[in-house]
């Protein structure tokens, strides 16, 4: 599985949004390209403790529970899943603004990659290192193969 952390992924990922264009439309979902990439930034604001999510209740924490590994397991995910409130963008964004924006995200995330310790994901508890690694490069290639890159 692929992962931010290796330098050659990270790249492949940069390189696949500089292929993006404010033009670009999507294959599959309601968002458009800019509102793509602001939903694709908000998932990397967790570990990097820019953003924190409301805790389930206690059953939903559990169902989340059983589905934690294929969060950064080799399996692709399929098309139009529902995703949670917080990530959730609907109103219009600006193209060149969002993908500055995300960029600098994924940066930030790169250069922790030999970070030991991270926040808990309030709905799934700890992950490693690796396993934020391949999660946050899983949710960003689900996202850039909507758009066709």
């Amino acid at each position: 599985m692929k992962s931010l952390f290796i330098s050659d992924d990270y790249n492949e990922i940069l390189n696949r949004i500089n292929a993006l264009n404010e033009h670009t439309q999507p294959q599959w979902g309601k968002m458009d390209v800019a509102q793509m990439l602001a939903h694709c930034c908000e998932p990397l604001k967790v570990p990097l403790g820019k953003l924190t999510l409301k805790k389930p209740n206690r059953i939903m924490r559990l169902l989340f529970l059983l589905f934690k590994e294929s969060l950064y397991d080799d399996k692709p995910w399929k098309r139009s899943l529902p995703t949670t409130k917080e990530y959730k963008i609907v109103d219009d964004k600006m193209f060149t603004n969002e993908k500055t924006k995300l960029v600098e995200l994924i940066h930030e995330l790169h250069s922790k990659k030999d970070q030991n310790s991270w926040p808990p994901h309030p709905v799934c508890g700890q992950f490693t290192t690796e396993q934020w690694g391949k999660m946050q490069y899983k949710h960003l290639d689900h996202h850039l193969k909507q758009f066709g890159v």
